[in-house]
């Protein structure tokens, strides 16, 4: 049996709109109240289950993380499809980014969603949707985001974060530094995104077990803890995440190119070690696809789950899905059920398989994150 995502929960999806709702003083799906500026956080593969694991380190978040106050981050579990699901209100299948690399067909080619963007491809058209911070603006309020300064003139920021004022901060605490000074100016209501990528990068290369990632989390909620302390009764704070992490082990990678009958007949292997998502040859036809399918359907159904296309969109993985994006998804998907992950001997990088922390599919551990409300929004 293939997962299911439900049509009626919250998701990252509402995040962003519910925070400029409240800032419009408007009703909105997460019942927030109305504020006058919205601070969102968001902790790069801060899953729900690594914070609880690890609550003793995070006392401000761990006050916070009781009963529901998770959501599911949507899927692929993967940055590029969860940031653009954050910033524009809508699930991949329309907003386009459909996970971590992604068949560029116009050009017959798999491109990187967050660093692999160059002038064949336009950020602002290939990202379909109009984001939160452009819709804020249109009503007048403020739109900020504060992030690294490496990622300020990214295609990937042009892609999800235009229409925000970028502000540039170079530490997690000169980020939350950052946040509260905003929050202090003078000025009208708005909304304002704190990326956080720092968890991530050592989950990827220490693990989220590792003592480099708890210190990381450590240092965010100190941050945080300040920020909280420092907040006026209008002010409104989330934190949240794109996508929890697992830790695998080299020994759990599978090199799909070592049983030729899986790869011959596909073109590109797109996606993410956890969640393949496999392009076949144009020319293959119907029993040819037919019979690749059932092949990787004998291999993996162990380990994975394993959904054509049409199956993933049935089952609601990306959302609704436009026409124009439709292509972007593989032919064939594999989402790991195990803790595996899998490789293409023929094309991964040393870089690439020396990743610990993973993430990508379907495990309660990758999809589960925190929603914690601070300031008017605990109340």
């Amino acid at each position: 049996m293939l997962p299911a995502l439900k049509r009626d929960r919250l998701s990252l999806a509402d995040v962003l709109p519910s925070c400029l709702a409240a800032v419009g003083h408007q009703s909105n799906r997460m019942r927030l109240p109305s504020v006058k500026r919205a601070v969102v956080v968001l902790v790069d593969g801060l899953g729900a289950a690594s914070l609880r694991a690890r609550v003793g380190h995070a006392r401000t978040l761990a006050g916070a993380l009781a009963g529901s106050a998770t959501l599911a981050s949507g899927f692929p579990t993967t940055t590029a499809s969860a940031l653009a699901t954050l910033a524009t209100g809508v699930l991949p299948g329309q907003h386009g980014m459909v996970g971590y690399t992604v068949l560029d067909g116009d050009n017959d080619r798999v491109v990187n969603q967050l660093s692999g963007w160059d002038d064949q491809i336009d950020p602002t058209s290939w990202q379909l949707e109009q984001t939160v911070f452009e819709r804020a603006v249109a009503q007048g309020f403020q739109a900020v985001a504060v992030g690294p300064e490496r990622y300020r003139e990214s295609g990937f920021t042009h892609a999800v974060l235009r229409g925000a004022s970028y502000i540039a901060a170079a530490t997690i605490d000169d980020r939350f530094a950052a946040a509260q000074d905003w929050l202090r100016r003078p000025g009208g209501p708005g909304i304002l995104y704190l990326y956080i990528p720092e968890l991530d990068v050592a989950a990827h290369a220490k693990g989220w077990e590792s003592g480099e990632w708890t210190e990381r989390l450590e240092t965010v909620d100190s941050a945080l803890r300040d920020l909280i302390e420092s907040l006026r009764p209008t002010d409104g704070v989330l934190l949240t995440a794109d996508h929890g992490v697992v830790d695998v082990s080299v020994r759990s990678h599978v090199m799909i190119d070592r049983d030729a009958s899986l790869t011959e007949g596909v073109r590109f292997v797109a996606g993410d070690p956890r969640c393949l998502q496999l392009h076949f040859e144009p020319e293959l036809d119907a029993a040819g696809r037919e019979a690749l399918t059932a092949r990787w359907r004998e291999s993996e159904s162990e380990r994975a789950w394993v959904a054509t296309r049409a199956e993933a969109i049935d089952a609601n993985w990306f959302g609704i899905v436009s026409p124009v994006v439709s292509p972007r998804i593989g032919d064939l998907l594999v989402a790991a059920r195990k803790n595996i992950a899998y490789y293409d001997g023929r094309t991964a990088s040393a870089h690439s398989r020396a990743m610990i922390g993973q993430h990508g599919s379907f495990s309660p551990a990758e999809v589960q994150v925190p929603l914690l409300r601070f300031g008017a929004f605990a109340r």
